[in-house]
């Protein structure tokens, strides 16, 4: 018996703006909508292919009443494609993004980042040929 991970859920005040973000960060796609929550991803999950193969997870964002009230103990980490990692986290800064200071210190080969929501992730070494 074994399991997939098939979706990494998110809670924020406006799940909405968060997937048109994401989508955006990712090139990801609106796959379900339901009060209060959407989900985006790179495929729309079907049982057999998830059954057969580890697939991409997609991300759920869910509605909640609450604040982000400390770092995140879990966060993405993207690595840019056609770009450099400079270049993509100035895409990044104008699409909503922010620096964000975890305790990282500086001279890092990665730079951090948080959404609109405040919620932390990396923008790790290009992928660039």
């Amino acid at each position: 018996m074994t399991s997939r991970f098939t979706e990494l859920a998110v809670d924020c005040h406006d799940p909405e703006g968060l997937a048109a973000f994401w989508c955006a960060v990712l090139d990801f796609k609106v796959i379900d909508r339901d009060e209060g929550a959407v989900e985006i991803g790179s495929w729309v999950p079907a049982v057999e292919d998830v059954r057969a193969r580890q697939m991409p997870p997609t991300l759920l964002f869910i509605q909640v009443p609450e604040d982000k009230a400390v770092k995140n103990r879990l966060h993405l980490d993207i690595s840019p494609i056609d770009g450099s990692t400079e270049d993509e986290v100035a895409r990044l800064l104008g699409l909503g993004a922010t620096r964000a200071d975890v305790g990282q210190g500086p001279g890092r080969s990665w730079v951090v980042m948080a959404d609109p929501e405040g919620n932390e992730f990396c923008v790790l070494r290009t992928l660039a040929p």
